[in-house]
């Protein structure tokens, strides 16, 4: 590729750096509006990519760097020709390889100017780095596996960092560490392919639908910046390529709940399994979960019912896949599936915790975009191309429109071990929303033994050090919810019950690689933190009951001027990995929580 369809990385690294310390989501979109408007078409992929501190969409089978502390600290040692034992000395100084990097790079530099004829013992001025240069190396990098790989990786990265500016030198560390700490989420980019190549956010809506029906921001960033936007009209998924997953609202009153779909509704069992994305063509099938993390390799027994069982060249369909008991195929929970996730030997684990499949969707069949249809003609396509067994078959549901119906399919729902139902709108504007949760599905979960009527799964984003045994580490996390309108978390409540001694000598291993030195640009807080993370890590709470609290940013002014939603005595129940921080409960789910609770307490008063 020609320099002139290419990108200095230095022009990369110069916008990283002035929104290092940003703090307001507008200033870094304008920055990246910058960014992508300087990039040629042709590489814009790649900076896309590197925006989003990866090497390629999450699903696609890139290695990781598999670059550790120690592997990094040699490469720059050797790049700058310092004792390694220096490099450690700066590092605990700074606290940052990045800086490191750059501090040595800069000193190294400076020597260059002072000595005559260093560039000949050098072997020359070096080439200015570029975006395919960085991009292609940090794939060869990660490509590099078996005998030899890690002394071909030292070399790379070394090379990689001799060439570098001390500013790009920085990023180039960071990027290596997983710790860019740009605090920017796909919003963002979203945000700005459609101001940099729509004219305006009211572009975003097409190219967010095109990335909801094709998961590689990437992908689709080369396409707008090549194409324009109206080429996006007619993206449609593709197998193989993962669909981001439509989601749910939350409620629990049966008769509100037939109301927001529109009255008559299919009701479905919602399984305590993984979600799984099945794509078909021809003999191939790949799975992906709802975090759209490629998972074929965990379900081989999957992979082989749906070449049998589904009556298609093309498919993909969403269902369900479950723990059973192999005796009875009675439901078992999620923690046993987990079990798959642990094990090398997979056949073993095939026969330790065999699995059922329970479809419920079906978004593309024989090169049809199926999203756009109602959900009747959706689950009748589904309904003919599924040849059903006993480990596969479509989710047990019934069509009501009667509100003590769906309440009787409830508690059947809890008594076969499902975790719920799910109530889905089935009129004509029922399509499959990718990407997006509405009221067109709603899950109806089981109550917990609390008066707190679910369970909820926040993100923490700031730890506070405790005391007494907790001493010295991270013993309470501050967590909040997820606002989709504004792209950022809001806090709801400190959480420092539910752990154990385990789970609590883990946490700052757990959370090292999301640490920042301040709030992050996303994070919408009035509490200062002991120390600050990256809006990753989702967890399941539960709590005595939702109140209302002058601290807590989650629907503030929403239900009292002055006031946020909070959880009194939340407790930590477990970390919900199989969830992005996007997923996470919204504001809108919190706020509707809170008012069925005013609800009840004020019908119990009445009562009284």
């Amino acid at each position: 590729m020609s320099r002139e369809n290419d990108l200095p990385f230095k022009v990369i690294a110069e916008i990283f750096s002035s929104i290092e310390n940003v703090t307001s989501r507008t200033q870094l979109t304008v920055a990246m509006v910058k960014l992508l408007k300087q990039t040629p078409p042709d590489v814009i992929d790649k900076v896309v990519y590197l925006i989003q501190g990866k090497l390629g969409p999450d699903w696609k089978d890139i290695p990781e760097l598999g670059v550790g502390e120690k592997l990094l600290i040699q490469a720059i040692s050797m790049a700058y020709r310092v004792s390694e034992s220096q490099v450690e000395k700066l590092y605990k100084s700074l606290g940052d390889l990045g800086s490191v990097a750059e501090r040595l790079s800069l000193q190294l530099h400076k020597n260059k100017k002072k000595v005559t004829g260093l560039l000949a013992f050098m072997g020359g001025e070096t080439e200015a780095l570029t975006v395919n240069k960085v991009f292609n190396t940090l794939l060869r990098v990660a490509m590099a596996q078996g005998e030899g790989s890690r002394d071909l990786k030292l070399r790379l990265v070394s090379s990689l960092l001799t060439d570098a500016s001390p500013l790009e030198a920085k990023y180039i560390v960071r990027f290596i560490e997983g710790r860019l700490r740009l605090g920017i989420g796909d919003a963002t980019v979203l945000d700005a392919l459609a101001i940099a190549y729509g004219g305006s956010v009211h572009a975003r809506t097409l190219i967010e639908r095109a990335y909801n029906l094709r998961a590689d921001l990437g992908y689709i960033s080369k396409i707008v910046a090549q194409k324009g936007v109206d080429a996006l009209k007619n993206i449609k998924p593709e197998v193989g390529v993962p669909v981001r997953p439509m989601l749910a609202e939350r409620l629990n009153d049966p008769v509100e709940i037939l109301r927001k779909v529109g009255g008559k509704a299919l009701v479905e069992y919602k399984y305590d399994g993984e979600r799984g994305q099945i794509h078909k063509k021809n003999d191939k099938v790949v799975i992906f979960s709802r975090r759209l993390e490629n998972i074929t390799h965990m379900f081989p027994d999957v992979v082989k019912m749906a070449k049998e069982n589904i009556k298609a060249k093309e498919a993909i369909v969403e269902g369900e896949i479950v723990a059973i008991n192999p005796d009875t195929y009675e439901l078992r929970p999620f923690q046993e599936l987990m079990r798959r996730k642990r094990k090398h030997d997979i056949q073993r684990a095939i026969k330790e915790v065999p699995v059922a499949v329970f479809l419920f969707d079906v978004i593309f069949y024989d090169g049809e975009d199926l999203t756009n249809k109602p959900l009747p003609e959706r689950r009748k396509i589904l309904e003919e191309i599924i040849e059903p067994t006993e480990t596969w078959t479509l989710a047990t549901s019934i069509v009501t429109d009667d509100p003590d119906e769906l309440n009787k399919f409830f508690l059947k729902a809890i008594e076969d071990g499902a975790e719920g139902v799910m109530i889905k709108a089935i009129h004509e504007k029922s399509i499959y929303q990718a990407g997006a949760r509405g009221w067109l599905w709603i899950k109806f979960k089981r109550d917990y033994k609390s008066e707190m009527i679910d369970t909820v799964d926040l993100v923490a984003v700031g730890g506070f050090y405790g005391r007494g045994k907790r001493g010295g580490k991270i013993g309470t996390l501050l967590m909040a919810a997820y606002d989709p309108k504004t792209d950022t978390f809001k806090t709801v409540c400190k959480v420092g019950s539910g752990f154990t001694d385990e789970d609590l000598d883990k946490m700052e291993e757990l959370f090292k690689p999301y640490i920042i030195s301040h709030k992050h640009p996303r994070v919408d807080s009035k509490i200062e933190a002991d120390v600050w993370f990256e809006p990753v890590k989702v967890a399941e709470i539960i709590g005595a009951e939702l109140t209302l609290s002058p601290l807590h940013t989650c629907c503030y002014n929403a239900v009292r001027s002055g006031t946020g939603i909070s959880i009194r005595f939340p407790r930590f129940i477990r970390w919900r990995d199989d969830k992005r921080a996007e997923d996470a409960t919204t504001e809108d789910e919190l706020l509707e929580m809170y008012k069925r609770q005013l609800k009840k307490i004020e019908e119990e008063a009445t009562q009284v």
